[in-house]
């Protein structure tokens, strides 16, 4: 699995955002500036992000961004299904047949078992971390994500 620069900076801007106490929010160049990506990238994310209804945009001269939902209730699951998409989905088999019309292995296939229960596990745990969980320092957020180990080993 791949993340992707896309990935990385959609989820930064979303916690920037979420730490964000102004009601108003954070601007273009203010998220440019904070995270070190350039105005076009941060806009082109944000364009994304708001379409996907994970933020809001204020209007005016202080306009900027704001979250759609409490951080609490955003998962990086919902954030990285609106940047990239999946790691595996149901048409992944369809759109990698090789040379063929079907896939060689379209009927018995180990390896699409694989990527599903892989899929499954990545889900499981995304699902349960939020923005407000990456909003805390690296060492709360590294207790979080430990806790949500150990749930999953039980």
């Amino acid at each position: 699995m791949k993340i992707t620069a896309q990935d990385e900076y959609g989820l930064r801007i979303l916690v920037r955002i979420a730490k964000c106490k102004d009601q108003s929010g954070l601007s273009i160049p203010q998220l440019s500036e904070a995270e070190g990506l350039s105005k076009p990238n941060v806009s082109k994310l944000t364009r994304i992000l708001r379409i996907e209804g994970l933020i809001n945009s204020t209007k005016g001269h202080v306009g900027g961004y704001i979250l759609a939902r409490p951080a609490a209730d955003i998962t990086v699951n919902d954030v990285l299904k609106a940047l990239g998409g999946r790691l595996f989905d149901e048409d992944f088999c369809a759109n990698h047949v090789g040379v063929l019309k079907l896939c060689t292995n379209s009927i018995d296939c180990s390896i699409r078992s694989l990527w599903s229960m892989v899929q499954s596990t990545i889900d499981k745990l995304l699902d349960k971390v939020t923005l407000a969980d990456l909003s805390n320092s690296e060492k709360e957020a590294t207790f979080t994500f430990q806790g949500f180990l150990e749930e999953n080993a039980n």
